[in-house]
């Protein structure tokens, strides 16, 4: 196996982790909007959270398009 193959390997497992981290930051986003405004205190704390979580999957996904090439 070469070591490309399992760098895309590794990036593919990362890459789930992730993707969960994100849905769950996005739902957890979704959620506080919903109960507005009783918590709007923490409106910038969890919308950071998701877009560091969805930051992080972008750059995953771009890195793993790069090995692909």
């Amino acid at each position: 196996m070469s070591q490309t193959t399992t760098d895309a390997e590794m990036l593919k497992a990362e890459l789930k982790k992730l993707g969960a981290r994100a849905t769950q930051a996005k739902m957890d986003l979704h959620d506080l909007s919903e109960e507005l405004p009783t918590g709007w205190e923490r409106i910038l704390d969890v919308a950071q959270i998701a877009y560091d979580a969805h930051a992080a999957l972008m750059q995953a996904r771009r890195r793993l398009a790069e090995l692909s090439s």
